[in-house]
C-alpha cells in the first residue's frame, strides 16, 4: 500500500478469528469489552498506529489496520485479552492488502456471518469507526473503503433476498426450543442480559410462544424494564437470580460478562431445566452438566441450525458477490488514482506558479489588465490540463509509473508522499 501514498506503513491488513476455526471458548479468550476496546487504542496510538478498526462480536474478534509486520496487530490483541500468540496463530487468519480489503467486503455483507445473511456485523464495524476517528485512528483510505463496504452490503440488502426469512441466532433459540420442549406456552422461562441478542431473543420469545411466562433480570434494572415495558413483561432484581433460576423451566443467558455467571450451585431444583447460553465469552460454567435435570447449549450449536431458510439464501450469494465485485472495482478504481495524486497536485502547484509570474509581468506591461479575466482563464487552462494528464494515467494502456516519472522530469516536480 506504499505505492499508493495512504500509509507510511507498508500494507493493510485483516487479523482475527472467527467461529469457523475458534470455538466459543478460545473466542471468548480474545473477546474484547468496551474497556479492553479502549485500552487496545491507546496503546495503538502510543506504538504511532496511524489507522485502525477493532471488532468483537460473539462471533469473531478482528483488527484492520496498517502496519510494517501484522504481528504488531497481533501483539496489540494479545495485550488487551486473556488470548496468547500460540493460541491464536492455531486458529487466526491473516489478510494483506488486496485480500484484506476483500475480507472486509465478504465480512460486511453478511457472506461470512455463521449464520448467513445476518448483517449484524456492519453496524458494528460503523460503531467501531466511530471510536477509530473520534481518537484520530482512522485514515483516508480506511474511511473510504468502509464506506464502499457499506454501500456493498446495502445493495445486497435491498437487491438480494440473502437476508430474507427470520433466520439469526435469537430465531433459532427460540427455534430450537420450539423443537425441543413441549407445551411451551405454559413453561416459566427467565431470560437473563438484555443485551442486542437478549432484546432480540425476547421479542422473539413474546411474538411466537405466546407464553405470559416470561421474566427478565439483568444486572442493571432499568435496561431489564425499558425491554419488559415494550411486551408487558415481569422484571426482577439480580439478587433474585437464584431464586428465579428454580422457579424456571428455561434459562436463557446472554450477559456480556467476560466469566460465567451461572454456575451448578445456583441451581437447586431437581424439575428439567433448559439453558441456553447466548453469551461470548460463555457465561455458564460447564459444571452445570454435572446435573442430570440440566440441558445446556450453546450459541454455537444453536448456529448449526439449518433450515429452508437458509438453503434458500444460498442461492443469492452468486449475486451478492456480484456487487461487492462492482463495488470493489470502483474502491480499487480510487485506489489507483492514490498512486499519482501526488504528482498532480504538484503540477497543478507548478501551473499555478507559472500562472501567477506570468500574471505578474502582464500585469506591469499592459495599463488596462483585465486580472479578474485573465485570473479565470488561467484558472481553467490548469484545470484542463491537470484533468488532462490524470485522465492519461488512469488510462489502462499506459505505464502509470513510466509517465508519472517523465512528468515529474519535464516539470521538475517534487512531490510530498502519504497524503
Amino acid at each position: 500500500m506504499h505505492q499508493y501514498n495512504i500509509s507510511k506503513s507498508n500494507s493493510f491488513y485483516a487479523i482475527g478469528l472467527s467461529y469457523k476455526k475458534a470455538d466459543a471458548e478460545i473466542r471468548g479468550h480474545f473477546s474484547l469489552d468496551e474497556d479492553a476496546k479502549q485500552a487496545l487504542i491507546n496503546q495503538a496510538k502510543e506504538n504511532g498506529v496511524e489507522s485502525l478498526l477493532v471488532t468483537s462480536t460473539c462471533n469473531r474478534t478482528e483488527i484492520y489496520g496498517f502496519a510494517q509486520h501484522p504481528y504488531q496487530l497481533i501483539q496489540l490483541l494479545c495485550d488487551n485479552t486473556k488470548g496468547t500468540v500460540d493460541e491464536f496463530q492455531k486458529v487466526a487468519y491473516i489478510y494483506k492488502n488486496n485480500e484484506a480489503i476483500a475480507h472486509m467486503f465478504k465480512v460486511g455483507s453478511g457472506l461470512d456471518s455463521q449464520i448467513l445473511g445476518d448483517f449484524e456485523i456492519i453496524s458494528q464495524l460503523k460503531a467501531s469507526a466511530r471510536v477509530s476517528k473520534k481518537h484520530k485512528l482512522l485514515n483516508h483510505f480506511t474511511e473510504r473503503l468502509l464506506n464502499a463496504v457499506i454501500q456493498a452490503s446495502k445493495r445486497i440488502k435491498t437487491e438480494t433476498e440473502i437476508s430474507s426469512g427470520a433466520t439469526s441466532v435469537s430465531f433459532a433459540s427460540v427455534q430450537y426450543i420450539f423443537n425441543t420442549v413441549e407445551d411451551i406456552s405454559s413453561k416459566n422461562i427467565l431470560l437473563f442480559g438484555t443485551g442486542k441478542i437478549g432484546r432480540n431473543t425476547c421479542e422473539n420469545l413474546v411474538k411466537h410462544t405466546k407464553n405470559e411466562h416470561i421474566t427478565l433480570i439483568n444486572r442493571t434494572k432499568t435496561k431489564a424494564e425499558q425491554i419488559a415495558g415494550k411486551f408487558n413483561l415481569v422484571v426482577k432484581d439480580y439478587a433474585n437470580l437464584q431464586e428465579e433460576i428454580n422457579k424456571s423451566d428455561i434459562l436463557i443467558v446472554a450477559t456480556g460478562a467476560q466469566r460465567p455467571t451461572v454456575d451448578k450451585h445456583l441451581i437447586q431444583s431437581k424439575k428439567p431445566l433448559l439453558i441456553l447460553d447466548l453469551s461470548i465469552p460463555k457465561n455458564v460454567d460447564s459444571n452445570v452438566e454435572t446435573l442430570d435435570n440440566v440441558t445446556l447449549v450453546h450459541l454455537d450449536d444453536l448456529s448449526k441450525i439449518t433450515d429452508q431458510t437458509l438453503e434458500e439464501r444460498r442461492k443469492h450469494i452468486p449475486l451478492a458477490e456480484a456487487i461487492i465485485e462492482e463495488v470493489k472495482t470502483e474502491f480499487n478504481g480510487w485506489l489507483e488514482t492514490r498512486k499519482f495524486a501526488p504528482t498532480i497536485k504538484a503540477l497543478k502547484h507548478k501551473l499555478m506558479d507559472f500562472a501567477s509570474s506570468e500574471l505578474e509581468t502582464q500585469r506591469k506591461k499592459t495599463t488596462d489588465f483585465n486580472e479578474a479575466q485573465a485570473e479565470l482563464i488561467s484558472n481553467n487552462l490548469i484545470q484542463k490540463i491537470t484533468n488532462h494528464f490524470a485522465h492519461h494515467l488512469k488510462d489502462d494502456a499506459v505505464s502509470t509509473d513510466e509517465s508519472l516519472e517523465l512528468i515529474k522530469k519535464v516539470f521538475q516536480l517534487e512531490t510530498k508522499t502519504h497524503v
